[in-house]
């Protein structure tokens, strides 16, 4: 079996009084629910790339953690007779704001929700384990840094 390929991706989340909301988008292609990612980029550290990923696909400014909280496996659909297993490492990002347009608004729907409906609608298993056992409270023990170039917005949600 071969090696799969890696992908960097965001966690977007919020804190709110009643507990963290994590951001799913669509894919492009089919149009299931996901989170932002992508490949990496050389000279560019796997962090920024997941705060990249999480602006593009998302709109969403923040902070990223320095470290991956987690890792699932998917199966990739390059075109119509092309699939490719890939391995994501999944970065938490505290989002301060999300942008009212972005590079990819267009082309992507965005829903805000409970960890918990975000694992129900995820086609990905481990994915989904990861979203049911996310605590917003439990990345305070993270070290997050802020994307290289990035503003530093602030917001309350």
């Amino acid at each position: 079996m071969k090696t799969p390929l890696k992908q960097i991706a965001a966690l977007p989340f919020v804190e709110t009084q009643s507990g963290p909301l994590v951001l799913l988008i669509t894919t492009r292609g089919t149009g299931r629910w996901t989170i932002p990612k992508g490949w990496p980029k050389p000279g560019l550290p796997d962090a920024q790339m997941a705060a990249r990923e999480a602006f593009e696909e998302a709109g969403v400014e923040g902070e990223v953690s320095a470290r991956p909280i987690g890792s699932f496996l998917y199966t990739k659909r390059l075109h119509l007779f092309s699939w490719v297993r890939c391995s994501v490492d999944v970065y938490a990002f505290k989002v301060h704001c999300q942008k009212l347009d972005w590079p990819e608004k267009q082309s992507r729907k965005s829903m805000w929700v409970e960890p918990r409906q975000a694992a129900a609608k995820v086609r990905e298993a481990q994915l989904a384990d990861m979203l049911r056992s996310f605590d917003g409270a439990a990345t305070e023990s993270l070290e997050f840094v802020a994307p290289q170039g990035a503003r530093q917005a602030r917001a309350t949600y």
